[in-house]
């Protein structure tokens, strides 16, 4: 046989794609869902709670909530980067458009996150130089064509986009760019969940655990959920069918009285991550503490550049003059980001807040719990 002759077809991948939406198999896994699911001795919900945005968009988008039974309640946790973002943090970026001269690169949603008393995109309509690009390497090519200009890239997200930061402080040093420099807000996942599951207005029963973020950090992080707190947890991809099958798998957890970290996302995920991408977050950044909107500091919960990469630190660099930090009265994207309200629950959602004038980052971004609800709920 001839590598063309066992290459995949096309038609042969629009068949195994179209399984992961496949009507009869959905129903088929919702079925053994309802079969599965326990009822607690006091009638009390089973709260499963996803902590990846784009798991809370495709349950939304696909209707997922509808296929559950009365008695499990999908809940919606801090899983979208922009959205955990502290206000003060927003700040600080907001601090570093001021400076004269400096161009600011960021990803799209983080313009129209609200800060205290301003955004990344009232700043550009006030004359600050701000970049919307796709990936860090987008702003390390605009630091190389404008050598005279200070270029910062803002750098948020989990341990997705972590690695990839790290790579570009790298090639940056190599280069010897000096007018290349990072605002570092990454965060790791698993100080958060410790945080979820003792968190007593919440009760978490199971977590649906990331697919992106299991890629680059695989399981051994999530251990201490089974081993210490008995919370069973599936890794899950994205397709309607990929989120019914680790539901399933959780189901069949409780069911039998286990508390283990399983893989549903096996095409992606491997138990022990990527070990190049994890070593490239070492070498560049260490773990310190970050606050996370609506839960405060997490002991460990962030990355910070290390000493030896200390030049491309922006804030160090610049040490801009940030304003004191305001809440948004009224708004509740904290709540929304611990699970223990619906976005719906939220006074200000679709009167006040929405895509259009987002009171919150929740409403602002892609993957945010209000945007999903006010789009597809």
């Amino acid at each position: 046989m001839t590598a063309t002759d066992s290459a995949a077809t096309p038609d042969t991948l629009r068949e195994e794609l179209a399984a992961f939406k496949d009507p009869a198999l959905a129903r088929g896994l919702a079925q053994s869902i309802r079969a599965l699911t326990p009822t607690k001795p006091d009638s009390a919900p089973i709260t499963l709670m996803e902590v990846c945005g784009t798991h809370t968009v495709s349950i939304a988008r696909n209707g997922i909530r509808s296929l559950m039974p009365d008695n499990v309640r999908l809940a919606s946790g801090p899983g979208c980067p922009v959205c955990v973002t502290s206000n003060h943090d927003i700040d600080k970026v907001i601090a570093l458009a001021k400076v004269p001269g400096l161009i600011i690169a960021t990803f799209g949603d983080m313009t129209r996150v609200p800060g205290s008393s301003s955004s990344l995109l009232a700043e550009q309509a006030a004359g600050a130089d701000v970049r919307i690009v796709y990936s860090p390497l987008d702003a390390l090519t605009i630091a190389r064509e404008n050598p005279e200009r200070e270029v910062v890239f803002v750098g948020v997200g989990f341990e997705t986009t972590t690695p990839l930061v790290a790579r570009a402080i790298q090639r940056a040093q190599n280069e010897g760019l000096p007018n290349f420099s990072i605002f570092a807000a990454h965060k790791n996942m698993p100080g958060a969940l410790e945080v979820i599951v003792n968190d007593p207005e919440l009760s978490v029963d199971a977590l649906i655990l990331p697919g992106h973020v299991s890629t680059i950090i695989g399981v051994e992080p999530y251990q201490f959920l089974a081993e210490r707190y008995k919370i069973p947890g599936v890794i899950t991809g994205f397709e309607p069918n990929d989120i019914l099958q680790g539901i399933a798998m959780i189901m069949r957890q409780l069911h039998e009285g286990r508390a283990e970290i399983e893989i549903a996302y096996a095409r992606s995920v491997m138990a022990k991550g990527n070990p190049v991408a994890l070593a490239a977050i070492d070498e560049v950044f260490r773990t310190s503490d970050a606050t996370w909107r609506g839960i405060g500091v997490i002991p460990g919960s962030g990355y910070e550049i290390r000493e030896e990469y200390a030049d491309f630190d922006a804030m160090r660099r610049f040490a801009p003059a940030v304003e004191e930090t305001v809440e948004h009265a009224g708004c509740q994207c904290g709540n929304v980001l611990r699970g223990v309200l619906r976005p719906d629950e939220c006074p200000l959602f679709r009167k006040v807040c929405t895509p259009e004038n987002p009171v919150g980052p929740c409403m602002v971004s892609g993957e945010g719990s209000c945007a999903a609800y006010f789009r597809y709920l």
